[in-house]
């Protein structure tokens, strides 16, 4: 069907506002035949995952853009990073690579896009509110920033996503329309116990069971408490959108179009049920490590998404408990996080005590963006259901989950210990 176009898009299209804004305007119309929409419609914000350096056509399409005067028309935040601008040299970075990526996000922000490098943008500056149509990429950010705060957007992969940002407009489809946001699966948590369902591990490895089973479908979770946490629900969002393709979920009676089952479906049946028991929790737990109880680790690796301030609060806990031991000679505890969480914990205090325990902090990046583990690791511990899924393929490593307490105390035994479950 053909594209209607507004008088703004067919004066961007025929050159008249650049050949920047002409090249990305180009990109969206071909995206909306693909998706058959028949219109564009304005989106009120961006956030770009393509600003990691993943390619020489990467950086040489950000600073070709750049060179010809793109400019964002909306308010444009970026996603992780390919380097920790201000403490590479003590990750042992290679120069060159250090170069490339710098001139990348120097390419990025001389378009107007805002440095907050992080995977985790609802946790600082510029939050969605509730029903904003926005243009997100980075498959975490997008199912959060869909189910839990309950603004719009589909998944915007790489450099469609600063396409989008440039032109102010995306294909009128997906997950911007109310109806395509009903819930489709009913998964419902059956015998699950209060103790359970509060600790915060039970949520990463909860989003690995779902996600396979559901693929991109929209689930409706019935179950999960009330009180459950925002780094709870992330947890569980970067789990299910990794190890299947969740974009949205509804979970009765904690999301905001979910406040009952009913409203999460839009008054429509589910085209199937899903009972889930304990035993299927824990087949998907045990399904996140290939590291055996006991094993050496060379690393902990935490903050993916990245960590929040009320995370830091919690590893200086777990730390303390640790009643006086520190790191393991060799073990690196490495946390992944963003300036603006960085900057409040700074006024803590809590980072002199983490750097005394051993702990390292690393900023704006992740480990599957830059070579911050060794080649020769063998074996790493993680909290995050989103790292231990990706890092045996990505980085070529064997991986222990376990809750964060775990990972402390493992990062102190120098070896996989975690608590009985």
């Amino acid at each position: 069907m053909p594209l209607r176009l507004s008088e703004t898009d067919q004066r961007m299209l025929d050159g008249e506002m650049g050949e920047a804004a002409r090249m990305a305007l180009s990109v969206i119309a071909r995206m909306a035949a693909v998706y058959e929409a028949d219109e564009l419609m304005d989106v009120t914000q961006a956030h770009i995952d393509g600003c990691g350096l993943l390619s020489e056509a990467g950086l040489q399409f950000a600073e070709t853009l750049a060179a010809q005067g793109a400019r964002v028309r909306i308010p444009t935040t970026l996603n992780m990073g390919p380097l920790d601008l201000q403490h590479w040299r003590d990750f042992g970075i290679d120069e060159d690579f250090a170069a490339k990526a710098t001139r990348q996000g120097m390419a990025y922000e001389a378009m107007g896009c805002v440095p907050t490098w992080s995977c985790a943008p609802y946790q600082g500056y510029l939050t969605p509110r509730f029903g904003q149509q926005i243009a997100w990429g980075e498959s975490n950010a997008v199912v959060y920033a869909n189910s839990v705060l309950g603004a719009r957007t589909n998944r915007y992969g790489d450099y469609i996503d600063i396409c989008a940002a440039i032109t102010g407009r995306v294909p009128r489809c997906g997950l911007h329309l109310t109806a395509n946001r009903a819930g489709q699966v009913l998964i419902r948590l059956a015998g699950f116990d209060e103790a359970l369902l509060a600790r915060d591990e039970f949520y990463p490895a909860l989003g690995h069971l779902i996600g396979p089973l559901v693929g991109e479908a929209v689930p409706v979770i019935e179950g999960l408490p009330a009180a459950a946490t925002g780094d709870q629900l992330k947890a569980f969002g970067a789990a299910a959108a990794s190890a299947g393709a969740v974009a949205l979920f509804h979970a009765v009676g904690v999301t905001p179009e979910a406040p009952t089952r009913e409203a999460a479906f839009q008054g429509r049946q589910p085209s199937r049920t899903v009972d889930l028991t304990p035993a299927d929790w824990q087949a998907a737990w045990e399904d996140l490590s290939s590291a055996a109880d006991g094993e050496p680790i060379e690393m902990v690796l935490l903050g993916c998404p990245h960590f929040s301030f009320e995370e830091f609060r919690r590893l200086v806990e777990a730390a303390r408990a640790q009643a006086g031991r520190a790191v393991h000679q060799n073990v690196t505890l490495l946390v992944h996080t963003c300036t603006t969480s960085h900057a409040l914990v700074e006024r803590t205090g809590w980072l002199d005590e983490l750097a005394r325990f051993g702990a390292k902090v690393t900023l704006d990046t992740c480990p599957f963006h830059t070579p911050v583990v060794p080649p020769e690791t063998k074996a790493i511990m993680t909290d995050s259901g989103k790292c231990a899924y990706y890092a045996p393929p990505e980085l070529g490593v064997r991986v222990a989950f376990g809750s964060l307490e775990d990972c402390v105390l493992s990062a102190v035994e120098g070896r996989v210990t975690r608590r009985a479950r």
